[in-house]
């Protein structure tokens, strides 16, 4: 879900419900979820998913229903796993 921007007291302001999702990971460092859409050498168009640590009104989403957030242990980086088999 795409981000939506207002402008409140002069000030940029995202709407509540169009929020990216965010995941905290064991070491206390909250990241936000992005998402764009790129074309392959083939030509094919696939969405990548990425975490980023600011909030970004234009590219963030919400957790896809068929993947899962997974941590690596020893530095806390943030990946999606699919969860279709």
């Amino acid at each position: 879900r795409m981000g939506k921007e207002r402008l409140k007291n002069g000030k940029r302001e995202r709407d509540e419900e169009a929020m990216a999702y965010k995941h905290t990971n064991s070491k206390g460092v909250t990241y936000y979820l992005n998402s764009k859409a790129v074309t392959l050498r083939g030509g094919k168009v696939q969405t990548i998913y990425y975490f980023s640590k600011d909030d970004r009104a234009d590219t963030g989403c919400d957790l896809p229903s068929d993947r899962t957030v997974n941590e690596n242990p020893r530095n806390g980086f943030l990946t999606l796993k699919s969860t279709k088999k």
